[in-house]
């Protein structure tokens, strides 16, 4: 089962999202700065009749990379060409891609950190000197034969900045990091697709899906959808508080958007390890899941809520974590352990 709270989209859910996406970035909620930022950018760049600079786009993921990708593919009037790093296993993927390219065309590589290293190398003449070199033949007998392609802009997003080498991140000629959401900016979200669905929200309703969304656009949107198949099944079709709580409570969501996995981790903490220190992977086999999981599904929304830390002798539960399990704070538990 596709948890609420995980923050990826599946094959399903892409054609949900297509039709709730903001189409200009005077309608993307949130992201003050970053808007500003880029709405210059691509000011400028209309004025001088060029393609803008290359723009990296980075934060956790559902928080909007692919919307604003496709915002400044529109706002420049340019088509939109997608692709992802892991798609990218050969130079060659990169050259057949880039060679189609037409002048000021918008080319979004989604998991950038990903892609091979040959076509990274590739990436980096494309981006500096709109060129690549095809290499014909193999062995002593090669030839790269340099090939001219027209002036693009890049718009690469990923969730791992730190992975990205040094030569390509500065080839971006704007960085944007998109930041979680406030529960006020995720509730003007709800109620925005509350309409686009035809959904009947009353303001308590959008309040309370917004505030279990873990400050990402992406979840409250599923959220909402599920608390609206509860409210036509269970209810008179209207979303309110009542029934958005009664909903989330039923798919194990809780006031504070921990799911089912996060609850899982800090019961086995507490209660099995007396708080930590925990290897992450004795952590996993604790609550039956992949290491991966637990690293990159539950321990970052538990770090960011204060519930766990992570030290260098092992993951420890704070007081918050016990005290959100209704479980009394174990005075043994002393504050060296959370020094990182």
């Amino acid at each position: 089962m596709h948890s609420l709270t995980v923050a990826e989209a599946d094959g399903d859910e892409r054609a949900v999202e297509a039709a709730l996406r903001p189409r200009t970035l005077d309608e993307v909620v949130g992201q003050q700065r970053v808007r500003a930022q880029l709405g210059l950018v691509l000011e400028a760049a209309r004025r001088r009749e060029r393609a803008p600079d290359h723009v990296l786009l980075s934060g956790p993921p559902g928080l909007g990379k692919t919307t604003l990708a496709m915002i400044i593919a529109a706002e420049m009037t340019a088509p939109l060409r997608l692709t992802s790093g892991p798609a990218i296993t050969h130079a060659g993927d990169l050259a057949a891609i880039l060679s189609g390219m037409n002048e000021g065309d918008v080319l979004f590589v989604d998991e950038i950190h990903r892609m091979s290293r040959p076509a990274e190398e590739m990436l980096y003449l494309a981006m500096e000197d709109f060129r690549v070199d095809v290499v014909i033949g193999k062995g002593p007998g090669a030839t790269a034969i340099p090939l001219e392609i027209p002036p693009f802009t890049l718009v690469g997003a990923t969730t791992r900045a730190g992975l990205l080498p040094g030569p390509l991140r500065d080839r971006f000629g704007f960085t944007g990091h998109l930041e979680f959401y406030e529960p006020d900016e995720l509730e003007l979200i709800v109620r925005r697709s509350a309409g686009l669905l035809g959904v009947e929200l009353t303001d308590d309703g959008a309040s309370e899906i917004a505030s279990r969304s873990r400050g990402t656009p992406r979840i409250a949107n599923r959220l909402l959808r599920r608390v609206r198949d509860y409210a036509q099944v269970r209810a008179d079709g209207v979303v309110t508080l009542d029934v958005a709580g009664k909903a989330l409570d039923l798919y194990e969501v809780d006031e504070s958007g921990l799911d089912r996995l996060d609850r899982a981790v800090l019961d086995v903490l507490c209660r099995r390890f007396g708080g930590g220190p925990v290897g992450i992977s004795t952590l996993a086999v604790g609550v039956g899941e992949e290491r991966e999981t637990v690293e990159e599904v539950a321990e970052p929304f538990l770090v960011r809520q204060g519930l766990l830390a992570r030290t260098p002798r092992g993951r420890v539960a704070t007081p918050a974590a016990w005290l959100h399990l209704g479980l009394e704070v174990p005075s043994s538990q002393e504050p060296t352990l959370f020094e990182d």
